[in-house]
């Protein structure tokens, strides 16, 4: 009998239940958490596609637009209740992320049973996966993320009972999936690629490349670039520009030579994220079950549909340094074919093994706790902090990451004082503006009446483009619509210096600081700039694309 093999005695529906109710009570958990306890504001990328949502299209200048899309449905269900428990729309917005970890988690228990008709196993996977703070994150904040590695996760499902299978429902499914996820982000376009080389290199499999299914699957995830294509058409192509650059294609300042030492951070940055054991047993599941003929064929399915997106950005690694969640889709099959070489080693009786596994599931338990409010350890850190100086006024953001999602909305109370005392004095709104693109979509959810903001970063040459540089009108490429006006332009420092020939004149600068147990976690400064004069308009957008 082979691991992937029918084996009743693993078949437990008592655990399938348990893990359905697992599932339920964590997404529960997570929707009240959002609703009632979350102490972080939305993250600059969230406030970004958010603002997009209020712009809905066929696509945008960085990413698909189905994040957008989303999001939009996110407030328009929740909205209400949102306002009610919250202030914000914050809940609103994050909410759609918890149900795409509910089905990720989902998800993971079919693929693992598929693979190895263990209901045990399937729940452990389950159990695993929640323990990682890295899945948590992207199941609490709507990013990109968290709808493409649900549509990932499923695509294998389905693509394992058309590839493996032989199911002719499946392959039409699985490219619906596929492209969704293509949508959601355009890492899902290595999904095919996987499937791809899957096919090409299993003795047996190249009968699908004559066959229709997996034609039929292409072209439906295929139907995914008609409206990105289309978009792009219609704005210069920017898309393929910027992402020519994020992944080091094309000569920029983020990608500019070679990086010698790239690939080592690359490995480095995943081992972490990870937490190390899981990135170890990764890669020992990866050499138990490389293919060959002694392997299931569920378990080759899974090892080509993980190690070619690690490998693609592993090589992108020595032009551009990239991201951390860049490859994680390569852990989600990994993750099935981990469980199952430690499920080997356990019942072999390796005690290391045995302990190792507890102590990464106790560690990841405690670190995505920990996620959840990180004041639990940085009030006690802090003590350790150095002093708030001028070079370094928030020195409690070196123990504390996600201080970087606290502030915002403090910071848009302040600018709402600051609109009203300008409104009151001028008899008319001012203009809120940052020097940076993801700047304008904070500032726009967290003050009063959502107003449109905008970013002079790109024009004053200490930015790149965005998506703001597409809009009309804008100050930047639109400067006879707001000549004249009074702006708020919020940014990191004095900005008079870099402001001074946009404006007749440019305020002191007021510093706002965000503030917890005294000890400082952001610092803004605000100018009121007046009499807006304009400047240069920016080259083409994606010319200089960075991120």
């Amino acid at each position: 009998m082979t691991p992937d093999s029918p084996d009743p005695g693993q078949r437990s529906l008592p655990l399938r239940w348990l893990a359905v109710g697992i599932i339920l009570a964590v997404t529960a958990f997570r929707v009240f958490y959002l609703l009632r306890l979350c102490p972080y504001d939305l993250s600059p990328d969230e406030a970004h596609y958010w603002d997009w949502s209020r712009h809905l299209d066929w696509s945008y200048y960085s990413k698909g637009p189905l994040v957008a899309w989303i999001i939009r449905a996110g407030c328009e269900l929740f909205g209400g209740v949102s306002l009610a428990a919250d202030g914000s729309l914050m809940p609103a917005v994050r909410i759609p992320a918890v149900l795409f970890g509910a089905g990720l988690l989902a998800g993971l228990y079919v693929l693992t049973y598929q693979t190895f008709r263990s209901d045990r196993l399937s729940f452990w996977v389950v159990v695993g996966a929640i323990s990682l703070p890295a899945f948590t994150a992207c199941s609490l904040v709507m990013t990109i993320d968290a709808p493409f590695l649900c549509f990932w996760t499923w695509a294998l499902v389905f693509g394992r009972w058309a590839l493996v299978d032989n199911r002719s429902w499946a392959w039409p499914a699985a490219g619906l999936l596929v492209a969704l996820g293509i949508l959601a982000k355009y890492t899902m376009a290595l999904w095919l690629v996987s499937a791809g080389l899957f096919v090409l290199f299993t003795p047996g499999f190249r009968r699908h490349l004559v066959r229709p299914g997996f034609w039929v699957m292409a072209l439906v995830a295929g139907l995914s670039a008609v409206p990105i294509l289309y978009w792009n058409s219609q704005n210069d192509w920017v898309t393929f520009r910027h992402v020519a650059v994020q992944a080091g294609v094309v000569e920029s300042r983020k990608a500019s030579g070679v990086r010698w030492f790239g690939p080592f951070e690359y490995v480095a940055g995943q081992f972490l994220v990870l937490l190390g054991f899981w990135f170890v047993a990764w890669a020992a599941a990866l050499v138990r079950y490389r293919p060959r003929p002694t392997v299931p064929i569920g378990h080759q399915y899974l090892w080509w549909m993980s190690v070619p997106t690690f490998v693609v950005f592993l090589a992108s690694s020595v032009r551009a340094s990239g991201q951390l969640n860049w490859p994680v889709a390569a852990y989600l099959s990994g993750a099935v074919l981990t469980a199952g070489w430690l499920a080997e080693g356990v019942a072999l009786g390796r005690r290391g093994l045995r302990w190792a596994l507890g102590i990464a599931l106790g560690l990841g338990f405690f670190g995505t706790v920990l996620l959840h409010d990180t004041r639990i350890i940085t009030l006690p850190a802090g003590s350790f902090a150095s002093p708030e100086t001028t070079e370094n006024p928030t020195p409690i953001r070196g123990f504390d990451p996600a201080a970087r999602l606290k502030g915002y909305r403090y910071v848009g109370q302040a600018l709402d004082a600051i609109r009203a005392e300008v409104a009151d004095a001028e008899s008319a709104d001012p203009v809120l503006a940052g020097l940076r693109w993801d700047v304008p979509g904070l500032l726009a959810f967290y003050t009063e009446g959502h107003p449109q903001a905008y970013t002079f970063g790109l024009a004053l040459g200490i930015d790149r483009h965005s998506q703001y540089d597409l809009w009309h009108p804008n100050p930047v490429n639109d400067a006879q619509a707001f000549r004249g006006r009074t702006f708020l332009v919020v940014g990191g420092g004095d900005l008079r210096a870099v402001l001074g020939r946009a404006f007749d004149t440019v305020g002191p600068p007021q510093e706002v600081v965000y503030r917890e147990h005294g000890r400082a976690l952001a610092k803004w400064y605000v100018c009121v700039c007046r009499g807006y004069r304009g400047v240069t308009p920016a080259r083409r957008p994606g010319a200089e694309a960075e991120h």
